[in-house]
């Protein structure tokens, strides 16, 4: 037994539940003459739709497969060898549920130093090796394929990536080491720290090919057969394959510093991995591909005993599971049909959600308000934005016709909502005026129709409580811009019974929305955190902190926009009334600033002017500004402001906002943009001390988001 299957045998036994990958063997006699060609394929053994990963057992797959490849090389018996996946899926990398369950440095340097000792057999074979991108390719997936001499891709893929710097991890089987020997720093960088930092932007196949991971690209309905064609015409000479020289001089270095400043801008120096994957690509630069893999097994093995993988993983987990068994849903089979929706208000929150249920549901949907003006601005609105999505290619040009003729306005609600099936109001936020909406929606909707409501902060309970069925009042609470954010927050009122909840689920799983069932509490979820989170801000800047000190106190969580420029993204209008609507509810830890007050009145709308490029104090805001003369440090702002953010989710979990404290990181997650490597909030302030600090205990179990105990 070799060296290398030694050690994946002994790994195995950390991956108990490893869904096991396949290496076939077929041999095929490629055309022209070319010769014999032995054809690696990667397949789970479950439907096309399941992805195929790496644990150990599946490295020693592939690792067996390479070795009866590198004997017939030997011999003489084949010309060449490719690595292919099952239709529509090529290999999406380690397989994760492994990995979280490791407990020592060791134990993650296996696994590193086993895939390397796998993949790069591969390069060292007697003949040219080929890795045919056929479907989705990811991590460890992209990876194998770089070790080979020679790569195609589909035209058809969706979705090829190298995210591990998304999850908290570097590209540790040879991404780091390899992509900028092949295509150059500049655009390794892009792809394994830029794209990784922006949400994990996907490459489609096009983009693989004109980034020169590729070296060929053709249409995936005969993907397999032309890419063998290809190889025969590589073998024989009659192709040859040209590649654009590196640039090792200069613009590597200009690569590697872009790379750091994009990791800056991102988590300012809070996550590691960005930072140690710049340090691997700008070590690479003299091409020593060995002393890069085992920086790349260091890195890796130091990231997975480290907290932020922990909390990617568990982030990615919360996101691809927990979000589609959503806690407290009722039974599906409650839910009722939904065939056309109405919506009160044709304003700007109003008109996205119509264009919203128009596109997924594709049933007839109806906009009232209160003057013909609004009606025609909100469809007009919806009209134009189809004409978007045409002009882009995204619609053709019949269900550009179909979506225009679905959509429509009228004042006479009794004319629009007789027949509707589920009816969301998006009106000014203030209770009588919601209150008077549903009255006269349930004065002439039919009784089987839901009445929704997308409140931000206002009780469901409340709102519903004058009506003759309140039973079917639901909370449905979007996040703006409603097209990009996941998050809905679905709302129980006190009377909301379990078919209208399940009708609400079943419509949020129609829209894409990734729904979290809470309790009606003041603001839900999302906005008592923030508001609690940003009012704390505002309480040390009234103080006497400086706003600079106050905003820069924050950046080692490394969010996505500092505090006053989210209250800008959200208005600070909107901001005061959340506020003062939680000051009610909660006056002893929410609180009203004054000098938010201030800038509210004086119309402006942020903190902030950009006229530099860069965000700078308003010279206005500043002179409205009035301040204590109690000045925190850094350090001092930041331990108060995670104190306060920590109090409120213990308390929001003690009322049952929410069933656990993975909802709370799911709603941050999805519906404020707070970034993976700290899973939401709650495994960051675990780690820090700080649940321990201020509730006594810690909000997860180890190994939910740590290292398991």
């Amino acid at each position: 037994m070799s060296t290398t299957a030694e050690l994946l045998k002994g790994a195995a036994e950390l991956f108990p539940d490893e869904v096991v990958t396949s290496a076939h063997v077929r041999h095929l006699d490629l055309p022209f003459g070319a010769g014999r060609f032995a054809l690696i394929t990667l397949d789970n053994g479950f439907d096309h739709t399941k992805p195929t990963t790496f644990g150990p057992q599946s490295l020693a797959n592939l690792n067996a497969a390479i070795d009866q490849v590198e004997q017939e090389a030997a011999a003489g018996t084949i010309v060449g060898a490719g690595l292919t996946g099952k239709p529509f899926i090529f290999a999406v990398g380690a397989d994760l549920k492994g990995v979280e369950l490791l407990k020592k440095h060791d134990e993650a340097l296996a696994i590193g130093k086993g895939g390397h000792d796998v993949f790069k057999r591969l390069s060292a074979l007697a003949v040219p090796t080929f890795a045919y991108y056929n479907g989705a390719a990811m991590g460890g997936g992209v990876e194998v394929g770089l070790h080979c001499t020679y790569r195609t891709v589909s035209k058809a893929i969706p979705a090829f990536s190298l995210p591990e710097v998304f999850l908290g991890l570097v590209p540790g089987w040879g991404g780091c080491a390899i992509l900028p020997n092949l295509i150059g720093a500049e655009r390794a960088v892009s792809v394994i720290i830029e794209n990784s930092l922006n949400q994990n932007r996907q490459l489609k196949g096009k983009q693989v090919f004109e980034l020169g991971i590729a070296d060929a690209i053709f249409e995936g309905a005969d993907f397999l057969e032309q890419s063998l064609l290809w190889t025969a015409n590589v073998l024989n000479g009659t192709t040859e394959v040209v590649r654009a020289e590196v640039d090792r001089g200069e613009a590597w270095d200009a690569a590697v510093a872009k790379g750091r400043f994009i990791a800056d801008s991102k988590v300012h120096g809070a996550a590691p991995a960005a930072y140690r994957a710049l340090d691997i690509i700008a070590a690479a630069k003299d091409g020593d591909l060995q002393a890069g893999f085992d920086a790349e097994d260091q890195a890796l093995a130091d990231l997975i005993m480290g907290g932020e993988l922990r909390s990617g993983i568990y982030a990615f987990n919360l996101v691809q599971k927990r979000a589609k068994r959503p806690a407290g849903a009722p039974d599906k089979s409650l839910a009722r049909p939904v065939t056309k929706v109405g919506v009160v208000g044709a304003g700007l929150m109003a008109s996205q959600l119509a264009l919203l249920f128009l596109r997924r549901l594709e049933v007839p949907v109806v906009l009232t308000d209160i003057d013909q003006e609004r009606v025609d601005k909100g469809v007009g609105y919806v009209h134009a934005e189809i004409q978007k999505l045409l002009g882009k290619g995204r619609i053709n040009q019949d269900k550009a016709n179909r979506l225009t003729a679905l959509v429509s306005g009228v004042l006479d609600k009794a004319e629009g909502f007789a027949d509707a099936d589920f009816i969301i109001e998006a009106v000014f936020e203030e209770m009588s005026v919601k209150q008077k909406v549903f009255a006269e929606v349930e004065a002439v909707a039919p009784a089987h129709a839901i009445l929704a409501t997308n409140t931000s902060s206002l009780s469901v309970s409340e709102m519903a409580s004058k009506l003759q069925h309140p039973e079917r009042v639901v909370g449905f609470h979007f996040f703006n811009p409603v097209a990009i954010l996941p998050l809905l927050e679905i709302v129980r009122g006190e009377q909301t019974d379990d078919a209208s909840l399940a009708t609400a689920f079943g419509v949020a799983k129609k829209l894409k929305k990734t729904a979290v069932l809470t309790k009606d509490a003041p603001a839900f979820v999302v906005n008592r955190i923030l508001t609690r989170f940003m009012g704390e801000i505002q309480n040390v800047i009234d103080e006497g902190t400086p706003v600079a000190t106050a905003e820069k106190a924050i950046e080692p969580l490394g969010l996505p926009m500092s505090p006053l420029v989210l209250l800008e993204l959200v208005g600070p209008a909107i901001g005061l009334h959340v506020s003062e609507t939680l000051n009610r509810s909660f006056p002893e830890r929410f609180t009203v600033s004054p000098n938010l007050k201030r800038v509210v009145e004086a119309g402006k709308r942020g903190f902030y002017v950009y006229d530099s490029g860069a965000p700078e104090l308003d010279p206005e805001v500043a002179a409205l500004l009035v301040q204590g003369d109690s000045v925190l440090t850094e350090e001092q702002v930041r331990d108060r402001v995670l104190d306060a953010v920590a109090q409120e989710i213990g308390l929001m979990l003690e009322e049952g906002v929410v069933a656990e404290a993975q909802d709370i990181d799911l709603c941050l997650i999805t519906g404020a943009g707070w970034p993976f490597h700290l899973g939401g909030i709650t495994p960051y302030l675990d780690r820090e001390g700080v649940s321990e600090r201020v509730n006594g205990k810690k909000f997860l179990a180890p190994g939910i988001a740590s290292v398991p105990a």
